[in-house]
């Protein structure tokens, strides 16, 4: 009988993510009652469950990032990319 190992998720912050790595979106980060920019981002797609990769990183700072979320790209600040939690497999992480 062969068995599978068990594959931890690894979870991260959309800014901390490594390039062309894909992840599953988690939760976003309200850090006020009535937080638009958690709005936004939810608005937009950043919703639990959505598979999301960052695709490149701007040359000062590396900011922005560009983000893909379906088959939608979207520009980010970090500080913007900070509020979304991903979810990486074990074996892509």
């Amino acid at each position: 009988m062969r068995t599978i190992p068990n594959k931890q998720a690894v979870f991260v912050t959309l800014s901390d993510m490594p390039l062309r790595c894909a992840a599953i979106v988690d939760s976003v980060e309200d850090r006020l009652p009535n937080d638009t920019i958690a709005r936004r981002l939810r608005e937009l797609g950043f919703v639990a469950g959505e598979e999301v990769t960052v695709l490149a990183t701007g040359p000062v700072g590396r900011e922005p990032l560009l983000v893909q979320v379906g088959y939608t790209r979207f520009a980010l600040r970090r500080s913007e990319a900070a509020r979304v939690q991903v979810r990486q497999d074990g074996a892509s992480a």
